[in-house]
């Protein structure tokens, strides 16, 4: 937020109450037509002081402190350059686990939940929950992929790869901080190192066209790591490394569920096909667009 801004808010101590300050973000936010304004201001407000929801609305006209107030500041400043909130608390919430990110991680997306709902209901189909399963997640990032599946599926061993270090270690820690002990982390390229047989394959690959990521808004722009947005010239080259890899190390009848970028489930389906994998038609998101490819060994 710039100096001025914040001196206008100032001229009066009423705007400076958990109230004040979380309807004056609301309206900056607003006019600078960022997404969810008041659910950003209440993020953030309760990030600066430590207060969830509940207790923000119980103390709404308690006045901050200066401390409090150059936070929030600060807070404000960085979002109204496009930061995303899920950046400037560390943290965001993936099928119900608070992951911690930084800065060689993506942003988990409510999107990509639709890839643990493929992959879960293709566990199901073949069996229950419960049973013994070996899972790769490809690219893990936080390892957003691999813990949802890990919370879901008690008796699953999973490894998570990545060729970026400081990825592997967020990962490494989220793991930790769930008491996840049946996951692991290997450097490398997709599946480059890693050995099967595993019976579900997962992975949410960069599959932006290298030419389209300055169109990206400036939130995954400016702040998401190039390397985990950059599908090379046409948005593929990781879909054809998955596609090269995958046969070898799954089992026969085993699952791989990737994410998809717009438009690109009938190529990406045609690439499995040619591999010996069999496509299912793509699982919907929210927003009704194709967002996961199943596929399966075939044996």
């Amino acid at each position: 937020m710039p100096d001025s801004d914040a001196a206008v808010l100032m001229q009066h101590d009423s705007a400076w109450t958990i109230a004040g300050i979380r309807r004056a973000l609301t309206d900056k936010f607003r006019a600078a037509d960022i997404d969810s304004p008041e659910l950003d201001a209440r993020v953030l407000v309760g990030h600066a002081l430590s207060l969830d929801h509940a207790a923000l609305a119980a103390a709404s006209m308690r006045v901050l402190d200066t401390t409090e107030r150059e936070a929030i500041v600060e807070f404000a400043r960085r979002r109204l350059a496009r930061e995303p909130v899920a950046r400037i608390v560390g943290s965001k919430e993936f099928w119900s686990l608070e992951l911690k990110i930084d800065s060689s991680t993506l942003v988990p997306r409510p999107e990509t939940e639709t890839v643990v709902e493929a992959a879960l209901a293709a566990i199901e189909a073949h069996g229950p929950r419960t049973r013994a399963l070996r899972i790769a997640d490809l690219g893990t990032g936080s390892g957003a992929l691999l813990l949802a599946l890990l919370a879901e599926l008690p008796n699953a061993f999973g490894v998570g790869t990545d060729t970026n270090l400081s990825a592997l270690y967020a990962a490494r820690d989220n793991a930790q901080r769930f008491s996840f002990t049946q996951a692991a982390f290997v450097a490398c390229d997709m599946a480059a190192a890693v050995h099967g047989p595993f019976d579900l394959i997962v992975s949410n690959p960069p599959y932006i066209a290298s030419g389209d990521i300055a169109t990206l808004a400036p939130e995954v722009r400016d702040f998401d790591p190039r390397v985990a947005l950059d599908g090379g010239v046409d948005g593929l080259m990781f879909y054809r490394l998955i596609a090269a890899s995958a046969p070898a190390i799954l089992k026969p009848g085993g699952t791989l569920v990737v994410e998809l970028g717009i438009g690109q489930a009938p190529v990406v389906a045609a690439l499995f096909s040619e591999a010996r994998l069999a496509p299912s038609p793509p699982r919907l998101d929210l927003r009704g667009l194709p967002r996961a490819l199943t596929a399966k060994k075939v044996a």
